[in-house]
């Protein structure tokens, strides 16, 4: 059977991160781990991602045996100020060449989606952020860029022929605005899979090395002596809330010697100031900014437990990357959350709106072992059963096929 052709519309970080100079894309982990498992159906589908671009890129023609990549140059004019019109032609303009059977939209954060829904093709929509749902919880200032981008995700969900959604959450808000849903989590970046069966294999050797008889050599596998760190990444604002965690960890950091590491990008404003006079007066805490993937999963090995208070979240990727790499979790009982962490089964749900549910969270996960172990065991089993690339691939090659037949 000839292989469909699929155009997958999504944002380059060279483009969000104004990193022009840089050779290769680099896109979110959600189409990163879409793209690594769709690279193992080349008989089934062809792919061919585009992303828009204020100033010209150098980039590969091929991003695997069965990928093709397409740069476009969009001038500044033609971005979120003109209603994003530049990028919707320059994509259209692209669709004619390549005449895909389906166009699949990675976001309604910037230009995929509207680009899309203008395709004249066939087109699906996969929500990651709702816009709507997280103004509904903390509001945006008039007329900013997530105001409008907000706006223009109400406009454009009733132009697609479906949605894909990656919570039960998601579906729930959209399923009136559109024919037809499916529930496909994100899948997870395998290096993190690989980093927690390394741990797996590093805490065997340990718990040998513990029960050894005390004349036996103990190598170079000792318990580290340093505060366990809990790891934070999320972008620093409100709806995050990191400020309010760091106050419910007051009276714990008093009497338990941890370390609380934050990573991601400091918004600014308001809240940023004061997130950076909490972390100032705390020698408990560090901000560690934005790292890149490999210094990401550093990041993870050195941590004993990944923590996110966040008031909204759809399908938060650091928890399923946690959940891969043999971290405890504790996330907020928010949005999405709870169709990725069932609590005390594979994390732990807590109120971000009250500091003592999470202080009494992290609290069971630095001393009670046996909850830790039952923790870690089953999000290492959920990650791989639920959110490997080649699992998340397969459902949406069901997906892609169900809409190009015309299947009501």
């Amino acid at each position: 059977m000839k292989p469909f052709r699929l155009v997958l519309l999504t944002s380059d970080k060279r483009e969000c991160e104004r990193r022009y100079d840089e050779p290769q894309p680099a896109f979110g982990t959600a189409p990163t781990g879409l793209l690594e498992g769709l690279r193992d159906f080349p008989d089934h589908i062809e792919v061919h991602v585009i992303s828009c671009y204020q100033k010209p890129v150098s980039s590969p023609i091929k991003l695997a045996e069965n990928i093709w990549f397409h740069a476009l140059h969009v001038p500044k004019t033609g971005w979120l100020r003109s209603g994003y019109l530049g990028c919707i032609l320059a994509v259209k303009k692209k669709l004619r060449q390549i005449q895909p059977d389906l166009v699949h939209a990675q976001g309604t954060e910037r230009d995929c989606a509207i680009s899309s829904a203008f395709s004249g093709f066939r087109k699906l929509l996969t929500i990651h952020g709702n816009l709507r749902l997280i103004e509904k919880a903390i509001g945006f200032k008039p007329f900013s860029a997530l105001w409008f981008q907000t706006r223009l995700e109400g406009f454009v969900v009733r132009r697609f022929d479906g949605i894909v959604c990656i919570t039960n959450y998601t579906q729930l808000a959209i399923a009136h605005e559109t024919p037809r849903t499916w529930v496909v989590p994100n899948a997870v970046d395998p290096a993190f899979l690989a980093l927690g069966a390394e741990r797996e294999k590093e805490a065997g050797e340990l718990g040998r090395l513990e029960s050894a008889p005390i004349h036996t050599p103990t190598s170079n596998i000792q318990k580290s002596r340093k505060p366990p760190v809990v790891l934070v990444v999320a972008n620093i604002n409100p709806w995050k809330n990191q400020n309010s965690f760091i106050h419910a960890l007051d009276p714990l950091a008093e009497m338990k010697k941890i370390h609380v590491r934050f990573l991601g990008v400091n918004g600014g404003g308001a809240y940023g100031l004061k997130f950076d006079q909490l972390i100032a007066k705390r020698s408990w805490c560090s901000f560690g900014g934005m790292l890149g993937r490999a210094e990401l999963q550093e990041a993870f090995r050195q941590a004993a437990i990944l923590a996110l208070p966040t008031h909204q979240d759809n399908c938060p990727m650091v928890v399923l990357e946690a959940q891969a790499a043999g971290l405890p979790v504790m996330a907020s009982n928010v949005g999405g959350v709870p169709d990725l962490v069932e609590h005390e089964v594979t994390g732990l749900l807590t109120d971000p709106r009250n500091p003592e549910s999470m202080r009494a969270a992290i609290e069971r996960l630095l001393t009670d072992s046996e909850l830790v172990g039952r923790l870690v065991t089953n999000g290492r089993r959920q990650a791989i059963e639920k959110f490997h690339p080649r699992v998340i691939a397969e459902q949406h090659l069901e997906i892609y096929r169900e809409v190009i037949g015309g299947k009501g």
